[in-house]
């Protein structure tokens, strides 16, 4: 195999039937092995009006190792907090993603908080992913002008591990994606395609940030260090890119399946012309705001019926990854991803042995 190569397994979570909580849709789920060696979905789960909370699924097997279905287990989080809550009673806990940092020898969850202000890049911590406690909202220096707590700021993820900094300092690094204004894919997809790409409102970004204890409890500084890690490049991501699932350790380094925003020529029947698709990059190892390896074309892409029609028609938007050394196949990667912004998938990305040439 000289390719990354994704194959769906299929829907292993939808809306139940009668359930208010999940009424307008389930999915972008975090996905995390306990201490116990199951495996855990942090799913959104959406009631009317759009007030959203985070759940807890066990996930079940077949005979084969293949994910099948889910047993809920309730609720992680729902809004509690001022940046959790709106002035019209709605709020919401969205789009978790998990990482056990064994440095601090904790879960870390990094979601996104929705409140009045916009949406912003929240932080809670546990050490049996069953009792969560909120650390806040992240913060961060200002860069070059730039102020990211002025702007809204999501589809963030860290690192299982410390990593260096640009100087080599072992830190807490976490991948993030500001949205600034005009550069949503609303607003730009009717712009010229011979726009200038790479702009610094459209891009992935890695910060870093020193540790710290209080009581136990795991505390994070302000992140600084801002670098711009992927910017958009090709035709199927040039509206917008945004982190998917946390970046996880792989042979070549560390492997982070990202989101792309694409406009097709033909709408969808409700009228959509964007289109969500996935994409592989890889990281090096001990440098990891340098990208060694980045999938030319997407590797998946919406084009079944429940990922083209749906409460958002034609997504598909990773945000979990299970490694399966359970099964003694280090090289195989389960992809847990929103469907169409209604369900949720599961498809298989194997791991080449060799890193694809690209140009």
């Amino acid at each position: 195999m000289t390719d990354f190569e994704m194959k769906r397994i299929g829907m292993i979570m939808q809306p139940l039937a009668g359930e208010p909580s999940e009424v307008e849709g389930v999915l972008n789920p975090a996905a995390i092995r306990g201490k116990d060696g199951e495996l855990y979905l942090f799913p959104r789960l959406v009631a009317k009006g759009n007030y959203s909370r985070i759940g807890i699924a066990r996930v079940l097997f077949d005979a084969n190792g293949d994910p099948r279905d889910v047993e809920r287990m309730g609720f992680a989080l729902e809004p509690e907090a001022e940046y959790e809550l709106r002035g019209n009673g709605g709020g919401g806990c969205e789009d978790p993603r998990i990482s056990y940092v064994e440095a601090l020898g904790h879960y870390v969850m990094t979601y996104t908080a929705l409140s009045s202000r916009g949406p912003r890049i929240a932080i809670a911590v546990s050490d049996d992913l069953f009792h969560w406690k909120r650390l806040g909202l992240a913060s961060f220096s200002p860069y070059h002008g730039i102020h990211f707590e002025d702007v809204d700021n999501k589809d963030a993820s860290c690192f299982s591990a410390l990593v260096p900094d640009p100087l080599g300092q072992l830190r807490f690094g976490i991948i993030h994606r500001p949205l600034f204004p005009g550069t949503r894919p609303e607003e730009t997809v009717h712009q010229a395609d011979s726009q200038p790409q790479g702009t610094a409102q459209e891009c992935i970004w890695i910060s870093y940030c020193r540790l710290g204890d209080h009581d136990g409890t795991p505390q994070l500084g302000q992140f600084v260090e801002h670098h711009r890690l992927v910017s958009p490049k090709a035709d199927w991501e040039r509206l917008k890119i945004g982190g998917g699932a946390p970046p996880i350790p792989c042979r070549h380094g560390w492997l982070m399946i990202y989101h792309g925003v694409g406009d097709v020529a033909h709408p969808s029947r409700s009228g959509r012309t964007l289109r969500y698709s996935a994409g592989a990059l890889v990281l090096a190892k001990d440098h990891p705001n340098q990208v060694i390896y980045r999938s030319p074309e997407p590797v998946l892409v919406p084009d079944t019926p429940l990922e083209l029609e749906g409460a958002v028609d034609a997504v598909v938007f990773p945000t979990g990854i299970d490694r399966r050394d359970d099964i003694g196949q280090p090289d195989r990667f389960d992809v847990y991803y929103g469907m169409a912004d209604d369900r949720i998938g599961v498809a298989r990305l194997d791991v080449p042995e060799i890193l694809p040439v690209t140009s």
